[in-house]
Formats: C-alpha cells, sequence, structure tokens
C-alpha cells in the first residue's frame, strides 16, 4: 500500500474511474432522446418533451436511493454499498436494451421505459456519493481533492464515450436499422461496461474508517436520522455546495447545446463538437482545481467559484446567443470550466461536512436532493423561461440566482482540507 494512502492505488482507481458508467447511462439518454420518442412514444407532436420529462421525473428517484444506499454504506460497509449499486445499475441499462418498442406492445413500453428509468435514478443515487465517501475515506487525507476529482473527470470521459458509441452506432446503421435495432447497441454496451465495473470491485478493500467503526461497535443504528438530527448545519452546506455544482453543469453545460439550437447560434453539427470541447475542458480543469483545493483549502475555492458564477454567466449566455460562432464556442468553454471546477470540488467538500459514522447517509441525502432539484429540472425550467420570455440570459440569471445564495454559506463555513487544517 502506497505511503499516505490507507487503500491500495488499485482500490482508489477502481472506486474513482468506475463513475463513467453513470455519466455515460445520462448521457446516452439525452443525446439518444429523439430516437428513444420514436421507438417508446410513437414519435410525433409532444413525444421529445414526454421522454425528456421522464426523464427529469426519474430523477427525483435520487434522493430515495441515496436514503436506501446511504444506510446500507453506513451500517454494512462502502463495498457493499457500491457492489450493489453497479449490480443495480448493470441489470437497469440489460433490462433497457431488452424492452419491448412502442410498435411491439404500444404504450406499455413507454411505461416500462420510464420504471427501468427510475431503477436507474434510485441505484444513481448511491452511486456517486458512495465513491466519493470511499476515496475520501481511503486517499492520503493530504491529496483527497485531486482524488475525489479524478471522480469527476471520469464521468466526463463517460459522458464523451456515450457520444461516439451513439455516433458510431448512427453512421453504421440506416433511420429503418436504427429504429428497429440499432437503438439498443449502446445499451448494450452500457450493460457490459457496468458490469465490467461490478467485477472490477470486487478487488476493492473496505473503508478503514468505516472498518474502524465496526470493529469498535460504533455504528449508527439509524445514520440518516442522526445525520438529520445531528448535523442539520451539514446538510445545509452540503445541499448550497451541490445546488451550485449542479446548475452550473447542468444549465453551464448540459444546457448549452440545446440553448445554441434554439437561438439559432450554432446548428446540430456544431453543437456535437462543442459538447465535445467542453466536456474535454471540464477533464482538464477538474484536476488542476483538486490539486489546488489541497494547497489552498476548499473555502477559498468554492467561495471564487460562486463569484464567478455570480458575474459571469448572464453576460455569456447573451454573448453566446447573440455572438457568432467562435464567440459561442468561447462563452460555452467559459462555462465548463467554471462548472468544472465547482465539480472538481464540490464532491470532496460535501463529504468532509460530516463525520463517518453517518457520512454515507448525510452526504447522500444532502447532495441528490439538491442535484434532483437544481440538476434534472433546471435545463427544462430554463428552456420553458427562454421560451416564454425570449431573453437570452435567463439561464445564466438562473445561475448568478444560485450562486448569491450560496455564498454566504461558503463565506461562514469551516475549511475542511486536511492539509490546511494542519
Amino acid at each position: 500500500m502506497p505511503a499516505g494512502h490507507r487503500v491500495s492505488r488499485t482500490s482508489l482507481a477502481v472506486a474513482a474511474f468506475s463513475t463513467v458508467v453513470e455519466w455515460y447511462d445520462f448521457t446516452l439518454y439525452l443525446y439518444f432522446s429523439t430516437v428513444l420518442a420514436r421507438v417508446f412514444f410513437g414519435g410525433g407532436e409532444g413525444a421529445l418533451v414526454t421522454a425528456l420529462m421522464g426523464f427529469a421525473l426519474a430523477y427525483l428517484m435520487r434522493p430515495v436511493g441515496a436514503a436506501a444506499f446511504g444506510h446500507i454504506g453506513d451500517r454494512y460497509g462502502r463495498r457493499p454499498m457500491l457492489l450493489i449499486s453497479m449490480a443495480i445499475m448493470s441489470l437497469a441499462m440489460l433490462g433497457t436494451a431488452l424492452l419491448p418498442t412502442y410498435g411491439q406492445v404500444g404504450i406499455a413500453a413507454a411505461w416500462l421505459l420510464f420504471a427501468l428509468r427510475c431503477v436507474m435514478g434510485f441505484s444513481v443515487g448511491g452511486e456517486y456519493t458512495g465513491v466519493i465517501a470511499y476515496l475520501l475515506e481511503g486517499a492520503d487525507p493530504r491529496r483527497r481533492g485531486l482524488v475525489a476529482s479524478l471522480a469527476a473527470a471520469s464521468s466526463e470521459i463517460g459522458a464523451l464515450l456515450a457520444v461516439g458509441v451513439s455516433a458510431l452506432t448512427v453512421s453504421l446503421t440506416s433511420e429503418d436499422q436504427l429504429a428497429s435495432w440499432g437503438w439498443r447497441v449502446p445499451f448494450f454496451v452500457g450493460a457490459a461496461l457496468a458490469g465490467g465495473v461490478w467485477f472490477a470491485r470486487q478487488s476493492m478493500e473496505e473503508s478503514p474508517e468505516w472498518a474502524a467503526l465496526h470493529k469498535a461497535d460504533a455504528l449508527h443504528a439509524n445514520p440518516l436520522g442522526h445525520a438529520v438530527t445531528r448535523q442539520k448545519a451539514a446538510l445545509l452546506r452540503a445541499f448550497a455546495i451541490s445546488a451550485l455544482g449542479s446548475i452550473t453543469y447542468y444549465v453551464g453545460i448540459s444546457y448549452v447545446p440545446a440553448f445554441l439550437d434554439t437561438t439559432g447560434t450554432l446548428g446540430e453539427e456544431r453543437v456535437l463538437w462543442l459538447s465535445t470541447a467542453a466536456a474535454v475542458a471540464v477533464i482538464l480543469v477538474t484536476p488542476l482545481v483538486g490539486l489546488l483545493s489541497d494547497r489552498f483549502g476548499r473555502k477559498p475555492a468554492l467561495v471564487v467559484i460562486a463569484l464567478l458564477s455570480a458575474v459571469l454567466p448572464i453576460s455569456l449566455f447573451t454573448l453566446m446567443a447573440g455572438g457568432t460562432a467562435s464567440e459561442a464556442l468561447g462563452g460555452a468553454l467559459v462555462l465548463a470550466l467554471v462548472a468544472g471546477g465547482m465539480s472538481a470540488i464540490g464532491a470532496i467538500a460535501c463529504g468532509e461536512q460530516f463525520g463517518e459514522a453517518s457520512r454515507a447517509s448525510g452526504l447522500g441525502l444532502g447532495y441528490t436532493l439538491a442535484t434532483a432539484l437544481f440538476g434534472g429540472l433546471t435545463p427544462w425550467l430554463a428552456q420553458l423561461l427562454v421560451e416564454r420570455t425570449g431573453a437570452p440570459q435567463v439561464p445564466g440569471i438562473m445561475i448568478a440566482m444560485v450562486a448569491v445564495a450560496a455564498l454566504p454559506v461558503f463565506l461562514t463555513m469551516r475549511e475542511t482540507a486536511p492539509g490546511r487544517l494542519r
């Protein structure tokens, strides 16, 4: 075992890079939403909106999954938590690939798809927060920020993989083949990827902090209740951190392609390349911000990112709506860098708010509740407001409002980076 680390580098690597599955599935569904609207909802007017609404509603299962898996993680160990969540994700993706279509069973196909999306949302609720809790407890305390930021970077690798597999599938199949069987291929790939991660996780060691609590018989019978009753301030801080992280990512990155397409700034092909460039920017910036947070602290990083989020997005969305293609690209990359920086620091800063006895439960509840509210629903709300008001700066105003609300929390929170505490 490397000096400083509490678990082996292999265990840390498996945990950090296994987040590719969650974001592969997330990006795949959005990228294939037009195809899925035809396959499961019969096509026609309103089919795409219904497909996207089902995706947003399934996000509400994340807090439910976080509560369930947080209990497993705090009571029975981080390793069982991560194994069970990935097993469910594997089965959900495989089940999606095997679903009957609208042409075969009618509207029942849409309900079956929605049910599996809820299962996926439930399992994802314990996935990312479980990984962060494990990395926090297993990494060298002086390098927690850097190690945890790799999980955020690998999420973007999953998104790039989904885009690549989807593009390859579309290019190698005709429209009829894509609607008949081709749409199943990326989901089979995702199921195989998730299954591979599940097998890799079999070799992971248990978190040493949880093992010490178990050995000392110091585990709480109701860890979620302990987090809610004894760590209210920590839940508030985690919610604030996750709220800003969610809206900067889901509106500042995920929604931008639809925004540019709606405003007529870029066509579909250029938007795809822009999304790829944004993902690469996030991959590059997250380890840097994670490393800086280890050196200078979580609190300064959060304050700086909140200030940038309050000042930049309004002007950047205005610029992207009325500017040239190069200005749109520049604005999207700046937004991606801000969101990537927040992704790098947000999860580890949330996890450090809680004691180890109820960390998985507290982190899961505070983090995923904010993600459900400020993540899954905000792209839809941003598009609705842009259409109704005609104001392109609305998405930037949404980000700025959350940043301003979160800033006092960041300014008054204590520093949690172990290196800065010493």
